[in-house]
């Protein structure tokens, strides 16, 4: 039987979960909530660059991303700030969609699935 981690365990949720070799990561947001879609977005970016580090993923390793908007029409800040921080040659199977976020000065929310 293979184990499961898990790190930042709180009352609702895990920030991370490592199972089979396979990285989750929970919703990532912005702390910076002044800044614009395209900010918010690098500044989540980095966010899990340093998650994925803890566990020894790293960008190039992540399988899947979804992205949560919104608002569609800041689709292109959103995609300039991946597209600069995507491992060229490494891109993963991505979904964007339009959606309500918890709170509404989240102008994007990212979750990825990666392996180790």
């Amino acid at each position: 039987m293979s184990s499961i981690q898990r790190y930042y365990i709180g009352p609702r949720m895990s920030e991370i979960v490592v199972h089979n070799n396979t990285v989750y990561l929970a919703g990532q947001v912005a702390e910076t909530l002044e800044l614009d879609t395209r900010g918010q977005m690098a500044e989540v970016l980095t966010t899990i660059d340093k998650l994925l580090a803890e566990v020894g993923s790293e960008k190039g390793k992540i399988l899947s991303a979804t992205i949560y908007l919104p608002d569609i029409n800041e689709y292109d800040g959103m995609n300039d700030a991946w597209s600069q921080w995507v491992a060229a040659g490494h891109t993963p199977a991505r979904t964007t969609v339009e959606a309500r976020l918890a709170d509404n000065r989240y102008k994007v929310e990212v979750t990825v699935i990666a392996a180790l």
